[in-house]
Protein backbone atom coordinates (compact mmCIF):
# COMPACT_ATOMS: atom_id res chain seq x y z
CA UNK A 1 0.00 0.00 0.00
CA UNK A 2 0.84 3.42 -0.75
CA UNK A 3 2.10 5.82 1.81
CA UNK A 4 3.63 9.36 1.73
CA UNK A 5 7.55 9.64 1.46
CA UNK A 6 8.38 11.69 4.65
CA UNK A 7 6.14 9.03 6.75
CA UNK A 8 8.15 6.07 5.21
CA UNK A 9 11.18 7.06 5.99
CA UNK A 10 10.17 8.44 10.00
CA UNK A 11 8.71 5.12 9.76
CA UNK A 12 12.27 3.10 9.10
CA UNK A 13 14.08 5.11 11.34
CA UNK A 14 16.12 7.44 9.12
CA UNK A 15 14.87 10.59 10.29
CA UNK A 16 12.16 12.60 12.14
CA UNK A 17 9.21 13.33 9.23
CA UNK A 18 10.01 17.29 9.65
CA UNK A 19 13.71 16.06 8.48
CA UNK A 20 12.94 13.37 6.03
CA UNK A 21 11.44 16.09 4.38
CA UNK A 22 14.38 18.37 4.49
CA UNK A 23 16.32 15.05 2.83
CA UNK A 24 13.82 14.81 0.07
CA UNK A 25 13.68 18.96 -0.72
CA UNK A 26 17.34 18.70 -0.72
CA UNK A 27 17.44 16.10 -3.22
CA UNK A 28 18.84 12.88 -0.81
CA UNK A 29 16.25 10.33 -1.62
CA UNK A 30 15.01 8.63 -4.66
CA UNK A 31 12.11 6.60 -5.45
CA UNK A 32 12.92 3.75 -8.16
CA UNK A 33 16.06 5.48 -9.33
CA UNK A 34 13.69 8.82 -9.66
CA UNK A 35 14.48 12.11 -7.87
CA UNK A 36 12.28 12.21 -5.08
CA UNK A 37 9.50 15.28 -4.24
CA UNK A 38 7.61 16.45 -2.01
CA UNK A 39 4.13 14.79 -1.73
CA UNK A 40 5.23 11.75 -3.71
CA UNK A 41 3.95 8.23 -2.21
CA UNK A 42 5.46 5.09 -2.73
CA UNK A 43 5.15 1.48 -1.42
CA UNK A 44 7.56 0.59 1.33
CA UNK A 45 7.66 -3.25 0.54
CA UNK A 46 7.79 -3.32 -3.25
CA UNK A 47 9.70 0.26 -3.91
CA UNK A 48 13.13 0.57 -4.30
CA UNK A 49 13.68 4.42 -1.40
CA UNK A 50 17.36 5.44 -1.24
CA UNK A 51 18.10 7.60 1.30
CA UNK A 52 21.88 9.40 0.07
CA UNK A 53 22.70 5.96 -1.91
CA UNK A 54 21.34 3.49 0.56
CA UNK A 55 18.48 1.06 -0.18
CA UNK A 56 15.85 1.26 2.87
CA UNK A 57 15.13 -2.44 3.65
CA UNK A 58 14.44 -3.25 6.81
CA UNK A 59 12.27 -1.86 9.81
CA UNK A 60 14.78 -1.59 13.01
CA UNK A 61 13.22 -2.31 16.13
CA UNK A 62 11.77 0.82 17.94
CA UNK A 63 14.09 2.24 20.76
CA UNK A 64 13.75 5.04 23.14
CA UNK A 65 16.27 6.84 25.26
CA UNK A 66 17.04 9.96 27.86
CA UNK A 67 20.32 11.46 27.45
CA UNK A 68 21.81 14.31 29.25
CA UNK A 69 23.65 16.05 27.23
CA UNK A 70 26.25 18.58 28.53
CA UNK A 71 27.25 21.72 27.93
CA UNK A 72 29.50 22.21 24.68
CA UNK A 73 28.11 19.27 22.70
CA UNK A 74 26.16 19.97 18.83
CA UNK A 75 22.79 18.25 19.18
CA UNK A 76 24.06 16.35 15.61
CA UNK A 77 25.19 12.97 15.16
CA UNK A 78 28.13 14.55 13.26
CA UNK A 79 29.85 17.93 12.92
CA UNK A 80 32.65 19.01 9.62
CA UNK A 81 33.97 21.52 12.50
CA UNK A 82 35.16 18.10 14.63
CA UNK A 83 33.12 19.64 17.39
CA UNK A 84 31.62 17.10 19.87
CA UNK A 85 28.29 16.02 18.82
CA UNK A 86 25.51 13.68 20.83
CA UNK A 87 27.10 11.11 18.49
CA UNK A 88 30.11 10.75 20.66
CA UNK A 89 28.26 9.59 23.63
CA UNK A 90 26.15 6.83 22.67
CA UNK A 91 28.40 3.92 22.26
CA UNK A 92 26.36 0.94 22.68
CA UNK A 93 23.43 1.71 21.11
CA UNK A 94 23.16 -0.52 17.73
CA UNK A 95 20.09 1.09 16.01
CA UNK A 96 20.53 4.08 14.28
CA UNK A 97 19.19 7.06 16.52
CA UNK A 98 18.38 10.55 16.08
CA UNK A 99 18.03 13.42 18.33
CA UNK A 100 14.25 14.52 19.48
CA UNK A 101 14.15 18.52 18.68
CA UNK A 102 16.97 20.36 19.57
CA UNK A 103 19.34 21.67 22.47
CA UNK A 104 21.24 24.68 22.47
CA UNK A 105 25.32 23.85 22.10
CA UNK A 106 25.42 26.23 25.34
CA UNK A 107 22.42 24.08 27.15
CA UNK A 108 22.80 21.40 28.65
CA UNK A 109 20.27 18.13 29.99
CA UNK A 110 17.64 16.16 28.58
CA UNK A 111 17.62 15.01 25.31
CA UNK A 112 15.38 12.49 23.75
CA UNK A 113 16.68 9.95 21.40
CA UNK A 114 15.16 7.44 19.11
CA UNK A 115 14.72 5.63 15.57
CA UNK A 116 11.22 6.00 15.78
CA UNK A 117 10.12 9.07 13.45
CA UNK A 118 6.22 8.48 13.95
CA UNK A 119 7.08 9.25 17.66
CA UNK A 120 9.37 12.35 17.56
CA UNK A 121 7.04 13.92 14.43
CA UNK A 122 4.41 13.75 17.88
CA UNK A 123 6.37 15.16 20.07
CA UNK A 124 7.46 18.05 18.03
CA UNK A 125 4.64 18.74 16.58
CA UNK A 126 3.06 22.47 17.50
CA UNK A 127 -0.14 21.15 18.49
CA UNK A 128 0.32 18.74 21.17
CA UNK A 129 1.94 21.92 23.25
CA UNK A 130 4.70 19.38 25.09
CA UNK A 131 5.56 20.76 28.68
CA UNK A 132 9.57 21.01 28.62
CA UNK A 133 10.77 21.94 32.15
CA UNK A 134 13.94 23.82 32.90
CA UNK A 135 16.37 25.05 35.48
CA UNK A 136 17.69 28.61 34.66
CA UNK A 137 20.22 30.48 36.57
CA UNK A 138 19.98 34.22 35.09
CA UNK A 139 22.24 37.52 36.16
CA UNK A 140 20.53 39.81 38.74
CA UNK A 141 17.48 39.32 41.06
CA UNK A 142 14.60 38.68 38.97
CA UNK A 143 11.18 40.80 40.86
CA UNK A 144 8.13 39.75 41.05
CA UNK A 145 6.95 41.97 38.04
CA UNK A 146 9.90 40.09 36.16
CA UNK A 147 8.07 36.76 36.79
CA UNK A 148 4.83 37.81 35.72
CA UNK A 149 6.13 39.43 32.88
CA UNK A 150 7.01 35.65 31.13
CA UNK A 151 4.31 33.89 33.03
CA UNK A 152 1.79 36.30 30.69
CA UNK A 153 4.25 36.12 27.99
CA UNK A 154 6.67 37.64 25.77
CA UNK A 155 6.70 39.23 22.29
CA UNK A 156 9.43 37.27 20.11
CA UNK A 157 9.39 36.98 16.54
CA UNK A 158 6.47 39.41 16.31
CA UNK A 159 4.25 37.36 18.33
CA UNK A 160 3.32 36.45 21.74
CA UNK A 161 4.97 33.46 23.62
CA UNK A 162 2.27 31.43 25.34
CA UNK A 163 1.93 31.53 29.07
CA UNK A 164 4.90 29.87 30.75
CA UNK A 165 4.95 28.30 34.53
CA UNK A 166 7.43 30.22 36.39
CA UNK A 167 8.63 30.07 39.78
CA UNK A 168 11.51 31.29 41.79
CA UNK A 169 13.91 28.66 43.25
CA UNK A 170 16.95 30.60 45.34
CA UNK A 171 18.41 33.65 44.66
CA UNK A 172 21.91 35.16 45.75
CA UNK A 173 23.22 38.80 45.86
CA UNK A 174 24.17 38.56 42.23
CA UNK A 175 22.25 36.07 40.75
CA UNK A 176 18.67 33.99 40.36
CA UNK A 177 17.42 30.24 39.64
CA UNK A 178 14.18 29.20 38.69
CA UNK A 179 11.75 26.49 37.38
CA UNK A 180 10.67 27.18 34.15
CA UNK A 181 8.32 25.92 31.78
CA UNK A 182 7.06 26.33 28.18
CA UNK A 183 4.94 24.87 25.77
CA UNK A 184 6.23 25.54 22.41
CA UNK A 185 9.55 25.46 20.62
CA UNK A 186 11.15 29.18 19.46
CA UNK A 187 14.48 29.53 18.48
CA UNK A 188 16.29 29.96 21.69
CA UNK A 189 13.29 30.86 23.66
CA UNK A 190 14.07 30.86 26.91
CA UNK A 191 16.90 32.86 26.61
CA UNK A 192 15.58 35.38 24.25
CA UNK A 193 12.48 35.95 27.05
CA UNK A 194 14.84 36.46 29.78
CA UNK A 195 16.79 38.73 27.73
CA UNK A 196 13.48 40.72 26.89
CA UNK A 197 13.39 40.91 31.28
CA UNK A 198 16.99 41.74 31.41
CA UNK A 199 17.98 39.00 33.11
CA UNK A 200 20.60 37.02 30.70
CA UNK A 201 21.13 33.37 31.33
CA UNK A 202 24.14 32.12 32.70
CA UNK A 203 22.94 28.53 32.78
CA UNK A 204 20.20 26.66 31.55
CA UNK A 205 19.02 22.77 32.17
CA UNK A 206 16.50 21.04 30.52
CA UNK A 207 15.07 18.38 33.54
CA UNK A 208 11.56 17.43 31.92
CA UNK A 209 9.87 16.77 29.01
CA UNK A 210 6.30 15.82 28.82
CA UNK A 211 6.62 14.35 32.75
CA UNK A 212 9.49 12.19 31.48
CA UNK A 213 12.28 12.98 34.16
CA UNK A 214 16.03 13.08 33.20
CA UNK A 215 16.54 12.28 37.98
CA UNK A 216 20.04 11.46 38.60
CA UNK A 217 20.73 11.02 34.86
CA UNK A 218 24.74 11.75 34.47
CA UNK A 219 25.64 14.47 32.11
CA UNK A 220 26.82 12.82 28.91
CA UNK A 221 25.31 9.44 29.81
CA UNK A 222 21.87 7.81 28.87
CA UNK A 223 19.18 5.20 29.93
CA UNK A 224 16.29 3.35 28.26
CA UNK A 225 12.73 4.82 28.84
CA UNK A 226 11.28 2.18 30.47
CA UNK A 227 7.60 0.47 28.90
CA UNK A 228 5.88 2.04 32.07
CA UNK A 229 7.39 5.31 30.79
CA UNK A 230 6.24 4.73 27.20
CA UNK A 231 3.09 4.29 27.52
CA UNK A 232 2.34 6.94 29.84
CA UNK A 233 3.59 9.11 27.04
CA UNK A 234 2.58 7.36 24.24
CA UNK A 235 -1.21 7.69 26.13
CA UNK A 236 -0.96 11.43 26.53
CA UNK A 237 0.48 12.29 22.94
CA UNK A 238 -2.48 10.34 21.64
CA UNK A 239 0.91 8.67 19.28
CA UNK A 240 -1.58 6.77 16.88
CA UNK A 241 -3.90 9.74 15.51
CA UNK A 242 -0.47 12.01 15.47
CA UNK A 243 1.06 9.41 12.77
Amino acid sequence: MEQRLQKIIAEMGVASRRKAEELITEGRVTVNGRLATIGMKADPFNDHIKVDGKLLTQLEKKVYFIFNKPRGVLTSMGDPAGRPTVNDFLRGIKQRVFPVGRLDYDSEGMLLLTNDGEFAHAILHPSKKIPKTYIVKVKGVLEDQDLDKLRNGIRLDRTMTSPARVKRLRKTENNSWIEMTIYEGKKRQIRRMLERVGHPVIRLIRMKINGLDMGELAPGTYRRISSEEMKKIIKELDIWEAA
